[in-house]
């Protein structure tokens, strides 16, 4: 079985962020020149996945906006010669069929959100990508996870350390140790109080998942927060079938925290020349002046 499809829960209201988040969705905050959305729409397209699910809510028409057409301003930089913007303008839009829109009419959890797909995603493994996690790696992180998953045929869920204080804003495994970067899931626990959390091991925002999922999210079984939540069904899952932690290589950051928003958005200036050069010496005056 292949990964051809992903699943992108965007529903969300983003209320960390207000009031920027008032109008614009938190997925269309842009990281340096670009949304959060499209890096990982372009994290997917570059780890093989064809078809992309954007799971809608109400105010989230600039998100299709973003990967249609916008007629006037592709002429005007036609007319200007502004070739490379163009070009970059036009690399958003897919093959026509490519992009799938669908609506989450409750905001009821990310469970709910990719239960909302099972008609589009069929009978078939499809990967999951929360905008919110941006991660830098030389290999697309889904990428390292769908040769991982060709190999095991099994759902994956990237995993990484965090404070064992704040595992109560996560999902937390419990898990066999690694070898070679893949973990044995044992069991799993939506944001466990510390002295509850049976590691300090957590899915960040990238899955691969079978379609048998859907089954058990279909039951809308509330869980933490009164909300269907994704790792719930996981640990369910867990009884039919084996689930494994993947360690993947790069580093993330948590865009849906305003510190991590802003380390993300130095980070990625940093890589481009003529914005080191002035940010660079701004950094050093600043650390000085401290």
């Amino acid at each position: 079985m292949k990964v051809r499809k992903a699943v992108f829960p965007v529903a969300g209201l983003g209320t960390r962020f207000l009031p920027a988040t008032k109008a614009i969705p938190k997925e269309m905050l842009p990281v340096v020149d670009k949304p959060l959305i499209q890096y990982a729409v372009e994290e997917a397209y570059a780890s093989g996945i064809t078809e992309i699910i954007f799971v809608t809510g109400g105010s989230k028409k600039s998100i299709e906006d973003h990967f249609g057409h916008v007629s006037e301003l592709e002429q005007m930089l036609e007319a200007r010669g502004k070739e490379k913007q163009l070009e970059e303008t036009l690399s958003l839009i897919p093959q026509s069929g490519s992009i799938i829109y669908t609506r989450q009419n409750q905001p009821r959890g990310l469970g709910h959100a990719i239960w909302c797909a099972r008609n589009i995603v069929g009978n078939e493994p499809f990967a999951v990508l929360l905008a919110d996690d941006l991660v830098k790696a030389e290999k697309p992180v889904m990428k390292q996870m769908v040769e991982k998953f060709d190999e095991l045929q099994s759902s994956i869920v990237s995993v990484v350390e965090v404070d064992p204080k704040e595992t109560g804003k996560y999902g937390i495994l419990d898990a066999d140790p690694p070898v070679e970067g893949i973990t044995k899931i044992r069991g799993l626990v939506e944001k466990p109080k510390p002295e509850e959390a049976p590691s300090n091991l957590s899915i960040i925002g990238r899955y691969i998942l079978t379609p048998e999922i859907f089954e058990i999210l279909d039951r809308k079984e509330v869980g933490a927060g009164g909300e269907i939540q994704i790792t719930d069904a996981m640990a369910r899952l867990l009884k039919t079938q084996d689930i494994y932690g993947f360690r993947y290589e790069g580093t993330r950051f948590d865009c849906g925290d305003k510190a991590g928003f802003q380390m993300a958005n130095l980070v990625f200036s940093l890589e481009q020349p003529d914005m080191r050069e002035s940010i660079l010496p701004f950094i050093r005056n600043l650390v000085l002046n401290e």
